[in-house]
C-alpha cells in the first residue's frame, strides 16, 4: 500500500479536478452507485476541540473507506494545524487497503469544491459578487475552487469577527491563490468587510464557512436572487443563517439523511419553520436533470452541505492513483 503526506496530496489533486471528482461522486449517490455510514463524532473540549469518523462506500469504483478528522482550535496559538487526520482507502473486492492518505488537504478541497458546485447550478447566471463569511481554514478553498467554477466573479468579499485575521486573509488571497492552486487572479478584487449587513445586501452569491450555533445572516438582508451554500453546520445544533429565509427559499442538500440531522436545515426543521416536504431534492439529482433548479432570477436558492465521507474516499483513491502512475508518496508493505 502506499502512504500520501500532505505534500503528495497536493501534487495528486488540483481544483478542477476536485470539482469534476466532487460532482461525480455526486451523481453516483444519486444513481445508488454510493453509500455513506453513520458517522462517529466525539466532542473532548466543546467548541475547541472535537473528532468525528465519517465512512462510505463506492460501489462503482469498489472502494470504501473512512476518515478520521480533528479540530483542535488552540493549536493556532501553538502554531500546528488547527485541522489534522488521516484517510484510509481499502478494495471492495478483497477487503485489503490500497492506501492512506493525509486528510486536511482533501477535506479542505472537496468542502470548497462543494460549495463552488451549490453555486455553479443554482446561483444566478449573471452572479458576479461573492461572499465568504468565515476566515478558518476552510476560506481559501471555497474561494478557489468557486473562481474556478464561476467564470463570472469580478468581486469576492470575506467577512470575520476577527478584523485582524480577516484584514491579513485578505491581503495573503492573491499570493495564495497563485502558490497553493496555480490560480492567476488579476481581473478579481478582494476586499474584507466592515458590515456584514451590507456586504450580504449587495451579494449575489454567498458562502458560509463558520462554526456558528446562532444565525448570523438575517433574513431581511439577503436580497432576491442571492444563492447561499452553507457549509459551516455539520453537527447538531450548529446555524449559520435565519430559519426564516429557509422557509422563503428553493432549498436542495447533499446528503437529505445527514442534513436533518445535523446540517443548516436540522434547526428550522425542529423549529417547524419549514417541513422535509421544503427540500426539492439532492444536488446529485438536480445536476444529472431528475429535479428542477432555479425557476427565476428572483428566487433564492440555498444549498446545504454537511460533508460526505465518500467526497474523501473517491478524493483519496484519485490521490492514490496519481501517485502509483508518477511514482511519489511512500510504499508501506503490511
Amino acid at each position: 500500500m502506499r502512504f500520501l503526506s500532505d505534500n503528495d496530496v497536493r501534487q495528486g489533486l488540483n481544483v478542477p479536478k476536485v470539482i469534476h471528482l466532487v460532482e461525480t461522486v455526486y451523481k453516483a449517490k444519486s444513481e445508488n452507485n454510493a453509500e455513506t455510514w453513520p458517522t462517529i463524532f466525539y466532542d473532548f473540549v466543546p467548541g475547541k476541540a472535537d473528532m468525528d469518523i465519517k465512512s462510505g462506500y463506492l460501489k462503482r469504483d469498489k472502494v470504501f473507506g473512512h476518515k478520521t478528522i480533528t479540530w483542535f482550535a488552540e493549536n493556532e496559538a501553538k502554531q500546528i494545524p488547527t485541522l489534522t487526520g488521516l484517510i484510509t482507502v481499502f478494495d471492495a473486492e478483497t477487503g485489503r487497503p490500497m492506501g492512506i492518505t493525509e486528510a486536511s488537504y482533501i477535506t479542505g478541497i472537496r468542502t470548497g469544491a462543494s460549495g463552488a458546485i451549490g453555486a455553479k447550478y443554482l446561483a444566478r447566471q449573471d452572479s458576479e459578487t461573492l461572499l465568504v463569511v468565515g476566515s478558518g481554514n476552510q476560506a481559501i478553498f471555497q474561494i478557489a475552487c468557486a473562481l474556478s467554477a464561476l467564470s463570472n466573479l469580478k468581486t469576492v468579499c470575506v467577512a470575520a469577527r476577527d478584523q485582524e485575521k480577516l484584514r491579513s486573509l485578505v491581503n495573503s488571497i492573491p499570493q495564495r491563490l497563485q502558490s497553493e492552486f496555480g490560480m492567476n487572479v488579476e481581473n478579481v478584487k478582494f476586499e474584507a468587510v466592515k458590515s456584514l449587513e451590507e456586504a450580504v445586501k449587495s451579494s449575489d452569491i454567498i458562502i458560509t464557512v463558520t462554526s456558528s450555533r446562532t444565525p448570523i445572516i438575517r433574513r431581511e438582508w439577503v436580497k432576491q436572487g442571492t444563492h447561499l451554500s452553507c457549509i459551516g453546520a455539520d453537527m447538531a445544533g450548529k446555524q449559520e443563517i435565519d430559519s426564516n429565509l429557509m422557509s422563503q427559499a428553493r432549498l436542495y442538500v447533499d446528503d437529505r439523511e445527514h442534513c436533518i440531522q445535523v446540517g443548516e436545515i436540522e434547526i428550522p426543521l425542529k423549529e417547524g419553520k419549514i417541513t422535509e416536504s421544503h427540500i426539492c431534492g439532492e444536488i446529485g439529482d438536480l445536476i444529472l436533470g431528475k429535479i428542477e433548479g432555479r425557476t427565476s432570477n428572483e428566487q433564492i436558492t440555498i444549498f446545504d452541505a454537511t460533508g460526505m465521507a465518500i467526497l474523501d474516499i473517491y478524493a483519496a483513491k484519485m490521490a492514490l492513483q496519481t501517485a502509483a502512475e508518477r511514482n511519489f508518496g511512500v510504499k508501506i508493505d503490511i
